[in-house]
């Protein structure tokens, strides 16, 4: 990992096919030296059109984060580390329950990129979409991003993917260890004349989807499927063009972990006795996407490319008939799906010398529905039970709409030291809102010394409210019953309008060591946030009033020949004030004391780390890596905060060579060495709804075959 605050984007380009390697296999025929020649100008050109490609994105005046294919093998679970947990490696990122990731702050709020197209967003569940496998390297953008990135903005998670280069060759993999934990992972690569491909899959089950409610080694019903799979192709048409398809698909099923020893609170008739460590409450989470992209120059100087995407995801809570309804006054079965349809164009002119004018624009057209099918008990207006027989209700909503944004600016070098990048976008949202926004923004990189830089930036933010977490239950329909909401209001929620501002410098100490430090500041008006309000575990988001998000980051790396390390410190304080939308997910006395105080909002945490060394010797490799923070907010008005914690993870691999069956590479890895009992979340707090702890002491062994 290392951390850089880049004035032009570069990219790292690997070539797997000489011209003499493959004459060799050909023979020496002048049709093989003929073959070799064409394949040569092929990855030549390919080599030339990811430059062109790297080149309609640039990172002037943002923090950038950056792994390679070789930090995520060194990882203590290699690519089989969730994604989740790679970005919790990078400096301000903070973990959360149910795998969620807040970044300097902000609730969610995450763009992912991939090849340079950004990838709509899935309905938030526990699940990863995205798989580390099919990751050749990844940068993690913060702070005052340029004006070519929208709408999600806390960071750009920004992907390049393995065997878009011609590369040829893969890997099976194999996983197994404690709660049961069976994975297997395959992926390949390839090319055949202008055509190059590359495809992943993998399948876990454990029995620990989701963090378990208690403290416990063992959780009681939390099995998990989860199913990935990733396929790349890429056409090279001419020296200057090429067609290039890419499709993501997840399926992930989990069983919604119970807490034994609970006492019914809702009297059902017919039934006497349910023990909650029995109960069989499920989720189901679908998401697929399909990119179809056409890259090319026109006029020698205009580089650009058109990307046309399709994204679907659900999810699918499925509760205990019984146990929810005696537990918790409401059984209901929601499904939540939202179909996406756009498209985005990026180019950059270099016709102007030291300017580099990148323009573009973004649409997407959505399709959101949400069904709620619940039982309830009868109530009266003080929310007492008045009968044993549960009565059904049926409430559906359905939200078409578009969000849609163009973007123009200049990355303009005035010296050989300075690079500023100023420039400009308008984004429109018309879903649950209409709203719209102009939005400037200006980054510059200045190389104070050959071995000092810095940078600064600001940007003013536009963020429309995700359509898939908006809460769209009728209030009216469940008055007197068990599942009445505690307030009436349901104003809609708002796009989030935010200024920006960042500072930094990162200092080369030796050719070694770099050293990073980066303070932020951001001024919220209308700012998002989400909670669980219902017995479902599924996101609703809402809105305060005002928001003022700050903090400083620092971080160390070292890359020497077999030993790498890297450390990251980050200090944060989230406060926000005045529910203005979503009020009836609150009680009235919590209510009334936000709308007059500043409180920490639920994710804040003052203080958070992450740590990593990693040496190799000959076939051997040690690793380790530590996550710490302070503790999530808790609490009335989240006026507390958790115990910190710290969670350390180690791991061995060798690399050995059967003969005949050629290289494999084997793995041992225990998480939280240590066996640390933490707590993420108590089940108190804003939008807080259970408790959840982190993951015990596990065991894991694997074993990975190249090809």
């Amino acid at each position: 990992m290392k951390v850089s605050y880049a004035g032009v984007a570069s990219a790292a380009l690997a070539v797997c096919y000489s011209t003499s390697s493959f004459t060799a296999e050909m023979g020496d025929s002048a049709e093989a030296v003929g073959a070799a020649a064409a394949l040569d100008n092929i990855i030549v050109t390919a080599k030339r059109l990811d430059e062109a490609r790297n080149g309609l994105s640039t990172d002037t005046g943002s923090s950038v984060y950056a792994f390679d294919k070789n930090d995520l093998a060194q990882l203590p679970l290699g690519v089989s580390t969730p994604l989740n947990q790679v970005i919790l490696q990078a400096p301000g990122v903070v973990q959360d329950s149910f795998g969620e990731l807040h970044v300097r702050g902000d609730h969610g709020n995450l763009q992912y990129r991939i090849n340079g197209v950004a990838i709509p967003e899935a309905i938030a569940g526990f699940g990863q979409a995205l798989d580390t496998r099919f990751v050749s390297s990844l940068d993690i953008l913060t702070g005052a991003l340029p004006a070519q990135y929208g709408y999600r903005t806390a960071g750009v998670v920004d992907i390049r993917t393995k065997g878009s280069s011609f590369d040829n060759g893969g890997a099976i993999d194999l996983l197994a260890g404690s709660h049961m934990h069976r994975e297997i992972g395959a992926n390949a690569s390839g090319s055949v004349g202008a055509l190059s491909y590359f495809a992943s899959g993998s399948f876990l089950r454990n029995d620990l989807g989701i963090e378990n409610p208690t403290p416990e080694k063992d959780a009681l019903h939390d099995a998990t499927k989860q199913a990935k799979g990733f396929a790349y192709a890429s056409y090279v048409l001419d020296d200057d063009s090429r067609l290039s398809f890419m499709y993501g698909i997840a399926d992930n099923r989990f069983e919604i972990p119970n807490v034994p020893g609970q006492e019914p609170v809702y009297p059902l008739a017919g039934v006497t006795d349910v023990d909650s460590a029995t109960l069989d409450a499920n989720q189901r989470e679908k998401s697929r996407f399909e990119i179809l992209s056409y890259q090319s120059r026109a006029f020698d100087a205009l580089d650009y490319q058109l990307s046309a995407f399709h994204h679907y995801s659900d999810v699918h809570y499925r509760p205990d008939p019984v146990g929810d309804l005696v537990f918790n006054g409401v059984a209901a079965d929601i499904l939540r799906s939202d179909e996406q349809i756009g498209a985005q164009f990026d180019a950059s002119y270099r016709a102007i010398a030291r300017h580099i004018l990148r323009f573009g624009l973004f649409f997407n057209h959505e399709h959101f529905d949400a069904t709620n099918q619940s039982s309830v008990f009868s109530a009266d207006a003080d929310g007492n039970q008045i009968s044993d027989v549960p009565v059904s209700i049926y409430d559906a909503t359905r939200i078409t709409g578009s969000t849609g944004g163009v973007y123009v600016q200049d990355e303009w070098q005035p010296t050989d030291a300075l690079t500023i990048n100023y420039g400009a976008r308008f984004d429109r949202v018309d879903t649950v809102v209409k709203q719209q926004q102009f939005s400037p923004r200006i980054g510059l990189v200045y190389d104070l010394t050959s071995s000092t830089r810095l940078h600064a930036g600001y940007a003013r933010y536009f963020t429309p409210p995700p359509t898939e977490l908006i809460d769209t239950k009728s209030i009216a329909k469940f008055e007197n019953t068990t599942n009445a909401l505690p307030s009436d209001a349901n104003t809609a929620v708002s796009s989030e309008r935010s200024h920006y501002f960042d500072i930094g410098v990162a200092q080369q100490l030796t050719h070694e060591i770099t050293l990073g430090l980066d303070a932020y500041y951001r001024d919220v008006k209308d700012l998002q946030d989400e909670g669980q309000f219902g017995n479902a575990l599924i996101f609703s988001a809402f809105n305060y009033e005002k928001g003022r998000i700050g903090g400083t980051e620092l971080s160390f790396t070292y890359r020497g020949e077999n030993l790498s390390a890297y450390a990251n410190v980050a200090y944060s304080i989230a406060q926000a004030r005045n529910v203005v939308s979503g009020q009836f997910n609150f009680d009235q006395d919590e209510l009334d004391y936000i709308n007059s105080h500043w409180v920490y909002i639920d994710h804040d945490q003052r203080w958070s780390s992450s740590a990593g060394v990693s040496y190799r010797w000959r076939d051997t490799t040690a690793s380790a890596d530590l996550l710490n923070g302070s503790g999530l907010r808790r609490g009335f008005a989240n006026s507390e905060s958790l115990p910190s914690y710290t969670q350390i993870n180690a791991a061995l691999t060798q690399g050995f060579v059967i003969p005949g069956a050629g290289k494999f590479d084997a793995r041992f890895t225990v998480t939280n060495v240590f066996d640390r009992v933490y707590e993420l979340r108590d089940g108190t707090g804003i939008g807080v709804g259970a408790p959840q702890f982190g993951p015990r002491r596990a065991y894991f062994v694997g074993l990975s075959k190249p090809f």
